[in-house]
């Protein structure tokens, strides 16, 4: 099934751009939308977004509402038709709360692991592509902790600097400080989650 968004812009790569196809089955969507023009909302596996315009038009000789959203990572522009908003997922910023819990993982000594590259790479492409700040970071938290053994492949760094920044730039907007100031509590809290899991160890092999 193509994601219904296209990406457009003067950084626009050729492996982002996507079908801006309207959704062929809209009543699958439930959820009421009540994003409006200046909102900032989070693209899953993008991070934070504007809401630029929303406005009607037609694509594929479907005519409906689209939101026209602006990625601040890269200023690429999206557009989105309203039906296909449950489908890529785009949500507003999670509150203060989510922001502690988001913290509180990062900060556990409890990283997933995998048997194998591939297994590995899947569960975590799965997990980036719900948006979900818990799900990122078990990401992020597992990337760090096989970089800590040995190099990331080209892949999984790029995930890993994907992971980190859509992180950081939700923590950044939510707690309203800046992208360097919202990145070092981030990293402080991972070397906190790592030294934890090495304690851990520590003792269980002690005992």
């Amino acid at each position: 099934m193509a994601v219904s968004a296209t990406l457009r812009g003067p950084r626009e790569s050729r492996a982002s751009a996507l079908s801006a196809r309207p959704n062929p089955n809209p009543q699958r969507g439930s959820r009421i939308v009540s994003f409006k023009v200046g909102q900032k909302v989070v693209y899953p596996n993008h991070g934070v977004s504007v809401v630029e315009k929303i406005e009607d038009g037609e694509i594929a000789g479907i005519e409906q509402t689209y939101f026209h959203l602006r990625l601040l990572s890269n200023d690429s522009k999206v557009m989105i038709p309203k039906d296909n908003l449950d489908l890529v997922g785009l949500r507003p910023l999670v509150p203060q709360s989510e922001i502690n819990s988001l913290f509180k993982v990062l900060r556990d000594e409890n990283f997933d692991t995998y048997k194998d590259w591939k297994g590995r790479y899947k569960q975590n492409l799965d997990k980036m592509k719900t948006g979900d700040l818990g799900e990122v970071a078990r990401v992020l938290k597992n990337l760090q902790l096989v970089s800590s053994k040995k190099s990331l492949s080209f892949r999984e760094k790029k995930m890993y600097e994907r992971a980190k920044y859509f992180i950081v730039s939700e923590v950044a907007h939510v707690k309203k400080i800046d992208e360097d100031s919202a990145a070092n509590q981030v990293e402080k809290a991972l070397a906190s989650g790592m030294a934890k899991r090495r304690k851990a160890r520590e003792l269980a092999v002690a005992s």
